[in-house]
């Protein structure tokens, strides 16, 4: 793994949260969906709803649980793979940086980045 510059990890832990916040967001939007579709019973939206949290909870712990400079480059491929973190955020990285995360993005180039996607 990339170990990254300081200012890049400072960059890095505060779009961290930004991304954290929208995943959470997109989870909550996706548990409000199910709990307001009406064609289902309260049991189903239940159940449907336990599914998406057990299978999101499995996400957020494979994209955000290791904070180490070592991983920073995989979690900003993460962020970018689940549309966590907008170009105009990837742009205030060092242009090292971002190129390293723009070839691992590349299609088919990266098992791991397949594998983070899986989880």
């Amino acid at each position: 793994m990339h170990d990254i510059t300081e200012r890049d990890w400072k960059i890095f832990k505060r779009l961290r949260e930004v991304a954290l916040e929208r995943f959470c967001g997109q989870v909550l939007d996706a548990v409000q969906r199910i709990g307001a579709d009406q064609a289902k019973s309260k049991h189903e939206r239940y159940l449907a709803t336990y599914r998406l949290i057990e299978q999101r909870d499995k996400q957020i712990g494979g994209i955000f649980d290791t904070l180490r400079r070592s991983t920073a480059v995989m979690q900003i491929c993460a962020f970018r793979s689940h549309d966590l973190l907008t170009d105009d955020e990837l742009q205030q990285f060092s242009p090292e940086l971002i190129g390293i995360v723009e070839r691992i993005l590349e299609p088919n180039q990266s098992s791991v980045l397949q594998n983070l996607r899986q989880e």
